[in-house]
């Protein structure tokens, strides 16, 4: 079997999840926002997911690496997903949206994860980079908050569950032809997981590029409704995160020709400036086409901080509990980020606007690039 055809498979279940997870990300407030919620209680919906990640992100992980196999857990959780994201689409009442996000997050929030942990491992066992691999799910991102954003003007935001589905099961088919890998015959056990709590060097790393994944969080959560208080309509929410991810996967796609260049950490002090510069735009001009034009440095933004801050944690992982580590790197970076996100950024919303948000957020980006330069100082000095 040829690179080409034993990647394909990964290559499109990272298409297809993330062609689904665009509706999640950039359509369900919206969809909340439909049903009669205020900003604030979007936020704690919202902040159910990063929260629930917590917990369901490092267990997936664990028995990912225990049972030395990702394609079958991630056919558990691709299932799972599957049967409660028809009951939560469907609630209308904030207590059972609530309940129902609940079991929708426990599931969806390790298949990214565990998508990346295997395209990570992939990529190094067939030698080639990361990012070609990674790209896929960008792409997939792009075209669906295109495709979606139409949809929804055309049909309605309420209907937005029947998209969702078809790529769902789109999804679990794909899943069922990934090439599976093992990268050692160790058995994991639960206590070597304190062999990660214990390692200085990646819990300091986490801290410092917390920051920095706050505001991208945020971002994640609020910027559709941004775009409709300065008068944008919702076709427009679908044409900012399609420029936003289609430039991230240029930056997937070409990554590993030009990341070999400096060390990681100092891409990250970039990226995070890149970071800055986008939310203090954000909320100076506030007009909804320059802020879908500036969804290019979407790219150059998350797509450097993600690809290198993930290729720098899988240097401070042990080998063989690679999906834990990676799934631990994720909770912090998208839950424990969007647990503060998604609550702050509600509360802030409501109360001094999204002008105010993205201020703060172009603060706290720039207070991240000065902590990451700080750690790259101590790590090279090491």
């Amino acid at each position: 079997m040829s690179k080409g055809q034993s990647l394909m498979p990964l290559k499109m279940m990272l298409f297809s999840f993330h062609g689904a997870n665009t509706m999640v990300i950039s359509f369900l407030p919206l969809l909340l926002t439909y049903r009669g919620l205020s900003g604030q209680e979007i936020g704690w919906v919202l902040a159910i997911g990063p929260t629930v990640s917590i917990f369901s992100q490092p267990f997936f992980g664990f028995m990912s690496d225990k049972f030395q196999t990702v394609q079958k857990i991630l056919l558990v959780t691709i299932f799972g997903l599957i049967i409660s994201s028809f009951f939560f689409f469907q609630m209308e009442v904030l207590g059972l949206i609530m309940v129902f996000a609940v079991l929708f997050y426990f599931f969806s929030s390790a298949i990214g994860p565990l998508g990346d942990s295997l395209a990570q491992r992939r990529a190094t066992a067939l030698g080639v980079p990361f990012g070609s691999i990674r790209t896929w799910g960008s792409i997939g991102f792009a075209i669906s908050s295109l495709v979606i954003g139409q949809y929804v003007d055309w049909v309605g935001i309420q209907y937005l569950f029947i998209p969702y589905m078809a790529m769902t099961i789109i999804l679990f088919i794909v899943t069922t032809q990934l090439v599976d890998v093992k990268v050692t015959t160790k058995p994991v056990q639960l206590r070597d997981v304190t062999v990660l709590l214990k390692n200085k060097p990646l819990l300091l790393f986490l801290l410092v590029m917390f920051l920095v994944t706050i505001t991208h969080r945020a971002n994640d959560s609020f910027i559709g409704l941004y775009i409709g208080e300065v008068g944008g309509r919702d076709s427009l929410v679908g044409l900012a995160w399609f420029m936003g991810v289609f430039s991230e996967a240029m930056v997937f796609m070409f990554a590993g020709k030009w990341f070999r260049k400096f060390h990681p950490l100092v891409f990250m002090i970039l990226a995070a400036w890149i970071y800055a510069f986008r939310w203090f735009a954000y909320a100076f001009i506030a007009d909804p086409y320059v802020i879908v034009v500036l969804q290019v440095f979407h790219g150059l933004s998350f797509g450097i901080f993600y690809v290198t801050s993930f290729q720098f944690v899988s240097r401070l992982i042990p080998e063989h509990l690679q999906a834990t580590g990676h799934l631990m790197f994720m909770t912090v970076y998208f839950g424990f980020s969007g647990i503060i996100g998604s609550l702050g950024g509600g509360y802030i919303l409501d109360n001094l606007g999204g002008h105010v948000l993205y201020y703060a957020m172009g603060g706290m980006a720039l207070v991240g690039s000065l902590l990451i330069g700080v750690y790259h100082w101590f790590y090279r000095n090491l």
